[in-house]
């Protein structure tokens, strides 16, 4: 039986996009995550069935108030519906009846520890302008952003419960249950990058634009940076419920309190030069030389880099291929520098891939910007997970990228010398205490 939206649905929906998003940073995810228990993961699945709506909702809300036709193009309009059918999944997902006992034991705060101030502190991203990622729009200049103080601070994601005492089983099969519902939701919005994309495509071919215009890249900007919120608040509680049962000491979740910079750029450098072999038929693609101190480690979710650093390689052996010609024997290597600060893990990436002009850095940043002849079609199957990636072709590597690295408090950056090559600076948080820029 197909899923079908209902006007109450909608209206339901409405309110909840009324309500603002709870930002959570890398350290709170961790501080609360170290040893799930069934009461501890029983709070994250309260918050999350109160969070996750709400951030649907947002989206739901802004993608049918899209100008100019673009909410009506077929593949915005099932994106919409399978937000909407996540967000009915989770509103009507029965909870389990308590008793007073329990309910208090969850309230209850777990003792303080000398570096939980420290822990739960957040800072602000100084690369992000305060509202450019706000998940309601319209809401920009609210304060903080948090509505009620009193209220919010029961919803705070990171405050575990655990009395060392044992729970009843229901909250073990609503655990249960809850990450099942995760999972479906997870797996529906897999494809939504590529779908929208084609969504972007059909409006550009029906009002025959070449380019996007601002009020669209700042919709798609914080449409990607909300899923990113989305998929990683997921997959760290999906994580946490399988890691009661199986776990690793370097790992909380999805993230790596330990994530070895040089492993992950080895592997990121490996994968690049065998899709550029792949794609230009070549024997051997242009070196990649690493710089980077092996015992660089800290606390990252090892998928957000792997991705950046892969996306952004890619780019340079493309630009490096294409501006001395397939045939030529001797490539000049590009080197992958990894400094480390006091605040920031910066990692730089220098090619002689003939640079970019000047007019065209700001068309780099924009979604469905192509240097490639022509844009492949985008197959709503295809998604970023998979290893046999396209070289180039949807103009969404770097502007995506940003959006991962802004995410945890970083950035990506580039300078170009037209006629010799282009540096990226990717920044990484080391301190992980920026929050999800969100407000």
């Amino acid at each position: 039986m197909s899923w079908r939206r209902t006007g109450q649905l909608m209206d339901t929906i409405g309110h909840y996009s009324n309500f603002p998003a709870t930002g959570v940073s890398l350290r709170q995810m961790v501080q609360f995550g170290e040893k799930p228990s069934t009461g501890t993961l029983f709070r994250a699945s309260q918050f999350l069935s109160e969070e996750l709506p709400i951030r649907l909702a947002h989206r739901v809300q802004e993608l049918e108030d899209l100008p100019d036709g673009l909410n009506e193009m077929p593949s915005i309009e099932r994106v919409r519906d399978w937000y909407a059918q996540s967000f009915e999944e989770l509103t009507t997902l029965p909870r389990p009846s308590l008793s007073q006992e329990i309910k208090e034991r969850l309230l209850k705060p777990a003792k303080r520890t000398s570096d939980s101030k420290i822990l739960s502190q957040t800072t602000q991203n100084p690369s992000v302008k305060k509202g450019q990622y706000s998940s309601r729009p319209e809401h920009n200049g609210n304060g903080n952003g948090n509505g009620n103080e009193k209220k919010n601070s029961l919803r705070r994601y990171y405050v575990p419960a655990d009395d060392g005492e044992d729970w009843p089983p229901e909250l073990n099969a609503y655990n249960k249950k809850f990450a099942e519902t995760l999972e479906k939701i997870k797996r529906r919005h897999d494809s939504v990058v590529t779908t929208v994309a084609q969504g972007i495509l059909e409006w550009k071919r029906k009002r025959q634009r070449m380019q996007i215009d601002n009020n669209i890249q700042a919709f798609l900007d914080r449409f990607y940076m909300s899923r990113i919120g989305i998929r990683m608040l997921i997959g760290q509680h999906i994580a946490l419920t399988d890691q009661k049962t199986h776990s690793d000491p370097n790992y909380v979740g999805i993230i790596c309190t330990k994530t070895n910079v040089r492993e992950l750029a080895q592997e990121a450098i490996e994968n690049a030069r065998f899709v550029c072999e792949d794609h230009y038929g070549l024997f051997d693609a242009p070196k990649i030389q690493l710089v980077c101190n092996p015992d660089i480690n800290f606390m990252y979710v090892p998928g957000h880099l792997s991705h950046m650093l892969f996306e952004t390689l890619k780019n340079s052996l493309r630009a490096v291929v294409e501006a001395h010609g397939q045939d030529k024997d001797d490539f000049p290597v590009t080197k992958v520098i990894v400094a480390e600060g006091k605040e920031d893990i910066t990692i730089k990436i220098s090619d002689e891939g003939g640079g970019i002009p000047r007019s065209a850095i700001p068309l780099v940043w924009t979604y469905m910007y192509t240097t490639v002849d022509q844009t492949p079609n985008l197959d709503p199957d295809f998604n970023q997970s998979d290893f046999k990636a396209p070289m180039a072709g949807f103009g969404y590597g770097l502007p995506i990228s940003r959006l991962y690295a802004r995410y945890f408090g970083g950035d990506l950056k580039l300078i170009s010398m037209e006629g010799y090559g282009t540096d990226v600076y990717l920044h990484l948080n080391r301190l992980s205490s920026s929050s999800e820029p969100l407000q």
